[in-house]
């Protein structure tokens, strides 16, 4: 059954995020549109656009969420890959999904001092270029 429900929610996020089903889409709220005089835009005649997405949302949300959660296992498992492959990389980024807010966040300052000692270094290396380009030192 999860097989099954995953397929179907793979084959229906793919089909709801073309430009076709966008068209597809507007091309029924223009037909309700244009029917609106014909039911004096009745009460009636609003349920059916108002029902009509509540139960299309609805649902989207469940197949939408079943697909990104199983896109986001396949992203880190390739991820976990490629760190138990490269030997300079650090253990705890496999499991970094488990991490608590402040670890992340301290990861990420870490990072964040990582860029900007990178940026200077390439900001030096391209005045050191520069200078070698105009023969002054």
């Amino acid at each position: 059954m999860s097989d099954r429900f995953n397929r179907f929610a793979h084959a229906a996020s793919e089909h709801v995020g073309t430009s076709r089903a966008f068209v597809s889409a507007m091309v029924v709220v223009l037909l309700w549109a244009v029917t609106g005089p014909l039911f004096h835009f009745s009460d009636a005649w609003q349920l059916v656009i108002n029902t009509s997405t509540t139960i299309i949302t609805f649902l989207m949300v469940f197949l939408i969420q079943a697909t990104q959660n199983r896109d986001a296992k396949a992203l880190h498992l390739k991820l976990d890959e490629l760190i138990r492959v490269q030997a300079r990389a650090r253990d705890i980024f496999a499991d970094l999904e488990d991490a608590s807010d402040e670890e992340i966040a301290e990861l990420a300052r870490q990072f964040k001092r990582t860029h900007k000692g990178a940026e200077k270094r390439h900001h030096h290396g391209a005045k050191a270029d520069a200078s070698d380009k105009s023969g002054t030192h």
